[in-house]
């Protein structure tokens, strides 16, 4: 299969993942069953029809409001399908680009986890051990299989050093600095760790580099327009989640660009 082709195809099932991924981050913070009931409108619990279901067509179709009575619904539900579209996409353009077709389905997972978890925590500051503990022996499992595909057990085992590493190091940081760092970015750490580390060590330093960048430049930007002081807590499970994917989609590149820079100097 070519990589456009792919691409393709991983965006338009990503649109629908993202459907199920708005599900989800709206059921699992408050405790609630991904099964039963049936799509619901929040504000008149009435049901959902099928083709209000639609990813990203039926928002557009109901102009942002329930069908029943006429209640908005938030533009996340559409940014949240466009997004988990677009981000399947390129993770699968560049996987087959590199011949790693094998773990595209270990990293559209790994996708899903960070999108569903980045909107939880900047929403209610938590990262639900629903969804951080199933997340590592789910892309593990798949990262297995995409190792004997490709004949490449290597890579595995770099992985599960790279999730002890990465969770050793947020471990240490949360119990020398608890109120810097919390637990919930400790469990999902290894995930991240592992699905960087199978790429790359390149990848694990770009990926948790990034992360620690993108929440810093973040708290400062809230220090200066929010007017937040340095002791405000912070969600910084969306950038951590963030890096990672960059360091996913880039950071081998990064690294290998940044090596070649320090030999020529």
């Amino acid at each position: 299969m070519s990589p456009q082709l792919a691409a393709l195809l991983a965006g338009l099932l990503g649109l629908a993942f993202g459907s199920f991924a708005n599900l989800v981050i709206h059921r699992v913070p408050r405790g609630e069953s991904l099964v039963r009931p049936a799509s619901r409108c929040p504000a008149c619990q009435a049901p959902v029809a099928w083709r209000d279901n639609l990813p990203v067509l039926g928002w557009l179709l109901l102009r942002g409001r329930c069908r029943a009575c006429r209640a908005p619904i938030g533009a996340r539900y559409l940014l949240v399908e466009l997004g988990m579209g677009l981000l399947w996409a390129l993770l699968a353009l560049r996987l087959v680009q590199a011949g790693l077709g094998w773990a595209v389905p270990a990293y559209l997972a790994l996708a899903f986890v960070c999108v569903v978890l980045a909107v939880i925590d900047a929403s209610t500051r938590l990262l639900p051990n629903r969804i951080t503990y199933p997340a590592f022996p789910i892309v593990l499992g798949l990262l297995l299989v995409a190792s004997v595909g490709l004949g490449d057990l290597g890579r595995l085992g770099r992985g599960l050093l790279a999730a002890v590493a990465v969770g050793g190091l947020f471990l240490a940081l949360a119990l020398v600095s608890p109120g810097g760092m919390g637990l919930g970015d400790v469990k999902l750490a290894p995930t991240l760790g592992l699905a960087l580390g199978w790429l790359s060590w390149g990848a694990v330093a770009f990926g948790v580099f990034a992360g620690f960048l993108l929440g810093g430049l973040a708290g400062l930007a809230a220090i200066a327009v929010l007017g937040l002081t340095r002791k405000s807590l912070l969600p910084f499970g969306p950038w951590l989640v963030a890096g990672a994917l960059l360091g996913v989609l880039a950071g081998a590149d990064v690294a290998a660009w940044y090596a070649r820079s320090l030999i020529g100097s």
